[in-house]
């Protein structure tokens, strides 16, 4: 990638004015990637993309449009911006939209801090291929494994960079490195399927291809000979693998776009409790070599360390500046954007608080219950908090691993189960969500 992206924004940004735009950002996201996938010993698929994409948001008064393009040459760019101001003129007016006040912008980041960029060599495709073939051997050498769907490894680097005419221009640039398999125990209708993946912003600080290959044929034949579970309120234990989807419920719940709709279960919990005392969610765009880690947000503001949640109690909504406008509030620094449309707000690296209580601590707890390592579809009503999911995994009977089960429905309510949470202590602490094993008391199983 050796396009100059702030030469590119400023042009944009020009054109925009020229074309007679009040005020105008340009977002530029260019990037490679590599991924290889193999099966059965050989080369499956390989695909390699490299480009660029632009995208114009420009305001006249009240209004505003967004436009994106993956020509970045000098007439494609006119051109652009010409059909942003024409689509913007006859938009309807929007009073909460409009760029940042100088004033708020971000300053002084330190983007070597967060240390996104791996700039070592890029792994070569027959690199990837050999990482892909190797977890896949690995998988296959597993005692019980029938097959191995597929396995993959795959490598990006990605440069960002972001203009507007408040003033504000900045950019970085991130690498990802992972690797990932997906095996089958059983024959026929009684086969199995798990994974294992792993991703890295930094390809050394990747478990070796081998590991992962190896968990996902253990996790497969784990799972054979898996029964359906009794029907009735029993103790979940939510494994770490999945835990995170119940603390992004409660997070899509405080996204300002459904509070400003009055769409959420959480509208009025501001202040009030929604996880058990003691327990806090804390959004950190801080840490290092964290895929959710930023240095600004998608509209130039600077972003914070902050506490979503404090002993149990809810502090913040998740704002940009058109839903903080709305609500007559402050932006949190959330604003997130692609190319094809205007900012949102969205939540980066998340923590919640783990216990010095161990998986197996809370197992022996439960008495008999579920244990949900996998979950397919979805039922979570947004306005209520009621929630419905498919799900399998293990049956616990006496506080001891009896056997896998699948073909289950667990369901509750989100605002009440989430306050009757215990946390494990063995959360991934190098994912952007660090959220420990979970366990929950009586939700209703749905099996046999």
């Amino acid at each position: 990638m050796t396009r100059n992206l702030q030469d590119i924004a400023q042009q944009v940004l020009q054109a925009a004015k020229r074309a007679g735009a009040d005020a105008a950002d340009a977002l530029i996201v260019d990037g490679a990637s590599v991924s290889i996938e193999v099966r059965a010993g050989a080369l499956e698929h390989a695909e390699r993309s490299e480009g660029a994409d632009l995208g114009l948001r420009v305001f006249k008064g009240r209004r505003q449009a967004t436009v994106s393009i993956s020509d970045l040459s000098g007439d494609a760019i006119a051109e652009m911006a010409e059909r942003a101001v024409l689509m913007a003129s006859v938009a309807p007016e929007d009073p909460c939209c409009g760029l940042a006040d100088p004033l708020q912008l971000a300053q002084n980041w330190d983007i070597a801090g967060l240390d996104l960029y791996d700039s070592s060599a890029a792994p070569e495709p027959d690199a990837l291929q050999e990482a892909a073939l190797q977890a896949e051997a690995a998988a296959l050498a597993v005692h019980g494994v029938s097959q191995v769907q597929g396995a993959g490894a795959g490598y990006s680097d990605t440069s960002i960079f972001l203009a507007a005419s408040n003033g504000f221009e900045g950019g970085y640039r991130r690498t990802s490195t992972s690797v990932s398999c997906v095996a089958i125990s059983g024959e026929g209708s009684g086969m199995e399927r798990d994974y294992a993946g792993e991703s890295r912003s930094h390809a050394a600080d990747l478990p070796s291809p081998h590991s992962i290959g190896q968990q996902a044929g253990q996790r497969a034949v784990d799972r054979h000979g898996a029964t359906r579970p009794p029907t009735g309120a029993y103790p979940v234990l939510f494994d770490e693998r999945i835990s995170s989807s119940l603390i992004g419920h409660l997070v899509a719940a405080i996204n300002g776009s459904s509070i400003v709709r009055g769409s959420s279960w959480l509208r009025d919990a501001m202040g009030k409790q929604v996880l058990p005392a003691g327990m806090e969610l804390i959004e950190d765009p801080f840490r290092p070599k964290v895929s959710g880690s930023r240095p600004f947000d998608a509209e130039g503001l600077p972003v914070h360390k902050r506490a979503i949640v404090k002993d149990g109690i809810l502090q913040s909504w998740t704002l940009d500046l058109a839903t903080a406008r709305k609500l007559g509030l402050e932006s949190t620094g959330n604003a997130s954007r692609g190319v094809g449309g205007p900012p949102s707000p969205s939540v980066g690296n998340l923590a919640l608080t783990q216990s010095d209580r161990s998986r197996d601590d809370l197992i022996a707890d439960m008495g008999t219950g579920l244990i949900i390592t996998s979950m397919i579809g979805s039922t979570i009503n947004p306005t209520t908090g009621d929630y419905s999911r498919g799900a399998s995994g293990f049956w616990v009977e006496n506080g001891e691993i009896t056997g896998p089960v699948n073909e289950c429905t667990v369901a509750g309510n989100l605002r009440d189960f989430l306050l009757r949470m215990t946390a494990a202590n063995d959360a991934r602490t190098y994912l952007s969500r660090v959220v420990p094993s979970l366990l929950v008391e009586g939700l209703t199983i749905a099996g046999k």
